[in-house]
């Protein structure tokens, strides 16, 4: 378990879900890892949790939707850990489930601004401390709706999901002789805050939305962010070494459909 001995990741949207799931992984794997939130509190419990652990970490405030926080971030994880090798854009948000004549200008454009722009943010800003580093890699929490068309609502979610994936391949083919690889995971229906254990008021699913996920991933069950984790780790070190441009679906068979 010690893949990423002597690297140092950022993990976007960390505090809790796949991101924190991925940010226990990656420092079981021996990375340093700065766990970036705008959940501060949970943020910092995240890191107390590595911490004790014997991880190095540290937390960092950060709306992935600003450019002044990216640069910050960047900044300040070179500042304490002397590189930055590799790049997890997680960050999300459920987003608006209007169908496309329903959602409101406002709705659209926060979704997009948080699960696309930010994605692009963070592969700009971190240009500089990827060329420097001997292992580079970046990997970009797409979805299962990144390809497909869903059940017909939430447009802004699927749009930019679906241009993270392409833009992951755009940046795979830009970067590939400057060794930094780029890839995507394409989740399907995981338990996490933001869908399977929260309440329709957290925006997570209602009983019956869950029954329909069940129904449509063939090993019929949610999955865990544990087993996304392990698909970052993976894709994050040198066993991954010839891997670029790709797309991991971690679905649970829904792609297969």
């Amino acid at each position: 378990m010690d893949r990423l001995s002597n690297r140092v990741a950022l993990v976007t949207g960390a505090a809790n879900g796949i991101g924190e799931a991925t940010a226990y992984r990656l420092a079981a794997e021996g990375a340093a890892v700065v766990v970036t939130d705008i959940d501060d509190e949970r943020g910092r419990a995240v890191v107390a949790a590595l911490a004790a652990n014997g991880a190095r970490a540290a937390y960092l405030h950060h709306d992935v939707a600003s450019e002044t926080d990216w640069q910050h971030a960047v900044e300040a994880t070179v500042e304490r850990f002397g590189a930055l090798d590799v790049l997890v854009n997680n960050a999300g948000v459920h987003g608006e489930r209007e169908s496309i004549e329903d959602v409101t200008l406002a709705a659209w454009e926060r979704s997009i601004a948080i699960l696309q722009t930010g994605v692009f943010l963070g592969m700009r800003c971190a240009t500089p401390a990827l060329r420097a580093s001997p292992h580079a890699s970046v990997v970009n929490i797409s979805s299962i709706f990144g390809a497909s068309g869903g059940f017909g609502g939430s447009p802004a979610y699927h749009a930019a999901k679906g241009a993270v994936r392409v833009l992951t391949k755009n940046a795979a083919v830009h970067w590939a002789r400057d060794g930094i690889r780029v890839n995507s995971i394409h989740p399907g229906f995981i338990d996490t805050g933001l869908l399977g254990s929260a309440s329709t008021e957290q925006g997570g699913a209602s009983a019956g939305m869950q029954q329909v996920m069940l129904d449509v991933t063939p090993m019929a069950r949610l999955g865990r962010p544990e087993e996304v984790a392990a698909g970052v780790a993976y894709l994050a070190g040198d066993d991954a070494a010839f891997v670029t441009g790709s797309e991991l679906y971690i679905d649970g068979g829904f792609s297969a459909r």
